[in-house]
């Protein structure tokens, strides 16, 4: 009996071993650099429509985004659909009715022909906006303020899914329709932009490297009825390349989906570094990339550094030598012999893509990244959150506050702890009329989090104004009226996607539990 568990463990150590050499950084950087001129050349099918990219795997298989957009795939899983609005990513249906379309990019492991992101999630998201969309025009034609024949009755809000989604999914995610187009009417989202952006009802397409298409017969896409989201899957879902597109000195194993997971291979590499340097990475061949990577990597830290920007250092355990691994596996075949297998484990995330700055509407806060804080002009004062300070000529406390506030995923209340202090620090500067930055290291995340308490507890709903916390105080904080702040912050921050650890934290801070008095104290306190 020993003996058997004793085999099943060396066999298990055995396919580990194995996997991990076959998923190298070479390997993954190949498949990605492959599986991107498929996304290049179905994107020149309709050359008109914009190339968006799925966060954050699909920001790694083209060089040319126009935009990115956040659908989750666990929204989409079986049994646990959701129409979600904090994510509600209404800035692709603008741009969608603007330029008539879209592609949507993005990948997905060995098994799955796509990802459930692309499979449930975007028809949905597609479904319900169509459905509220049509509600809202109806609305309109009952007061006379649109002219009858705009609410056509061909507009279509059906559910699209695949052929590969079986009916009993279906019909069970048809159930949830009204209810969610319910949430979407009630959240405060702007339909109106949208009725008037969008001529045609939205519709997902899907294509993979297994579509079949006829050059000859590409229609137009004016052509049809609807406005369409081409949900564009850029691995090959059986793992095999069925078209090899590029040819290469070095022996390489294919890798679908590579760009999924990043913290575990990229060794510090994000997307815009690699296709700085691309030819050369793939150039340097499986020997030489991580050496090459590594030396990127820590340029690019250094050039940020120089200029006062946040460049955290990426540590990395040592990775054994593909000659070692390739011994090792050798004799665990012959001799099933137990030994231990190093990990790599980055211990600091990729740095954040978008270096903009999104100020809120008329309410003097702006959002964004910590590490191009220091260069805005247009701000009075800087709340940052993130964990390294900046190095700013804001020599007064008034003028800047550093609050190192860590994700929920390593202290639960970090930014509960540190939402008292962040409001005060806002308030006592509003009330000079001053314009205030609030950052971290993406800025899509705590940031957010933090304008969104800032913004609940200072300024009125109906006007965004700043109140003082008038408003604040003769309201009972509800989850959906949270709900609702959010999507005014998604509105101008479209890059936003606070997690729901830290969203739960700010609810526990706003509403009548410890949070409430707490605030409530600072607000005396700074009056």
């Amino acid at each position: 009996m020993e003996s058997t568990e004793l085999t099943q463990r060396n066999i298990y150590k055995l396919s580990r071993t194995i996997k991990q050499r076959d998923n190298n950084l070479y390997n993954a950087l190949k498949s990605i650099y492959d599986d991107s001129i498929f996304v290049s050349e179905i994107a020149q099918l309709w050359p008109q429509l914009p190339l968006l990219a799925n966060l954050r795997c699909g920001l790694w298989y083209s060089s040319k985004f126009h935009a990115t957009c956040y659908f989750k795939s666990t929204d989409g899983h079986n049994n646990n659909w959701s129409f979600n609005t904090s994510r509600l990513n209404l800035h692709v249906a603008l741009l969608v009715g603007q330029k008539g379309g879209c592609f949507i990019v993005d990948s997905t492991r060995k098994g799955k022909r796509f990802p459930d992101s692309m499979s449930k999630t975007i028809p949905i998201w597609t479904c319900v906006l169509n459905r509220s969309i049509r509600n809202y025009r109806n609305r309109m034609s009952q007061d006379d303020c649109v002219l009858k024949e705009e609410v056509s009755s061909d507009w279509d809000c059906s559910l699209h899914l695949p052929l590969w989604v079986f009916n009993t999914e279906r019909a069970s995610i048809e159930t949830r329709l009204e209810e969610w187009t319910k949430q979407l009417d009630s959240c405060g989202a702007d339909i109106a932009s949208l009725s008037l952006c969008l001529k045609k009802p939205l519709r997902p397409l899907w294509i993979s490297q297994r579509s079949v298409i006829w050059l000859n017969e590409i229609p137009d896409h004016d052509s049809w009825d609807f406005t369409p989201i081409i949900l564009l899957n850029a691995s090959s879902p059986n793992g095999v390349v069925l078209q090899p597109r590029t040819t290469s000195e070095f022996s390489w194993n294919y890798i679908p989906g590579a760009g999924d997971d990043e913290e575990s291979w990229s060794r510090g590499l994000t997307p815009s570094l690699f296709w700085k340097h691309a030819v050369d990475l793939i150039n340097s061949g499986p020997e030489f990339c991580n050496q090459k990577v590594a030396e990127i990597v820590e340029k690019d830290r250094v050039y940020h550094a120089q200029r006062g920007k946040s460049a955290p250092q990426v540590t990395i355990k040592p990775l054994k030598s593909l000659l070692e691994r390739s011994v090792q596996v050798s004799c665990m075949a012959q001799q099933l012999l137990s030994s231990d297998v190093s990990d790599l484990s980055i211990e600091m995330k990729s740095t954040g893509e978008d270096p903009g700055i999104s100020w809120l509407g008329s309410t003097n806060v702006a959002v964004g990244t910590s590490e191009f804080a220091a260069s805005v002009s247009d701000v009075d004062c800087i709340l940052n959150c993130d964990k390294e300070p900046l190095s700013i000529c804001h020599s007064s406390s008034e003028d800047y506050m550093h609050l190192p506030i860590v994700d929920s995923k390593f202290d639960r209340f970090s930014l509960l702890n540190n939402l008292s202090t962040a409001v005060g620090f806002a308030r006592s500067n509003f009330i000079k009329g001053k314009k205030l930055l609030v950052c971290c290291r993406n800025g899509e995340d705590i940031s957010v989090c933090v304008c969104l308490a800032i913004l609940i507890s200072l300024f009125n709903d109906e006007e965004g104004n700043f109140d003082d916390g008038k408003s604040f105080n003769e309201t009972r904080i509800t989850k959906w009226e949270m709900r609702r702040r959010l999507v005014f912050v998604c509105k101008f921050a479209t890059s936003a996607r606070p997690s729901r650890g830290n969203l739960k934290q700010v609810f526990n801070f706003l509403s009548d539990g410890v949070g409430k008095p707490l605030l409530e104290d600072v607000l005396k306190q700074t009056a």
